[in-house]
């Protein structure tokens, strides 16, 4: 005996699986592109002192911060001759070195941060249109 398939008149459509894909993409973009403007960046930079490339590099990352992830971000200033525990803590073996511990991946960068391009590749920056290229 064969099993009898009953056909059915009511059967619905199926729908096109690429354009439910399609709106899923763009709603998970959407919600990303939300997501990335909500981060919040959180810096610790570590000086030495009021030497000039010390303060050169205070100056280079806070304009960076503040044209590129404006109000999205925490910098804390530690300076190694002051709060020589601090840098030991945070491994510090050359100055100045900036830690981004949030958002994750924690990233280390050492210099006076005049390249733009190259700390905001190092921050996982994401630019939008109208930011464009440093």
């Amino acid at each position: 005996m064969t099993p009898k398939v009953k056909a059915s008149s009511n059967t619905k459509p199926k729908k096109n699986s690429a354009t439910t894909a399609q709106k899923r993409t763009a709603s998970s973009r959407q919600k990303s592109t939300a997501k990335r403007s909500a981060v919040r960046y959180a810096l610790r930079l570590y000086i030495t002192g009021q030497t000039p490339r010390s303060l050169q590099s205070v100056e280079n990352l806070r304009a960076l911060c503040d044209k590129y992830i404006p109000n999205q971000f925490d910098l804390e200033v530690v300076d190694i001759y002051q709060q020589p525990a601090m840098a030991a803590a945070g491994q510090i073996i050359a100055a100045p070195t900036l830690i981004k511990s949030m958002p994750l991946p924690l990233r280390r960068l050492v210099g006076d941060f005049s390249d733009q391009n190259r700390v905001i590749l190092g921050l996982d920056i994401r630019l939008n249109e109208e930011q464009g290229s440093a």
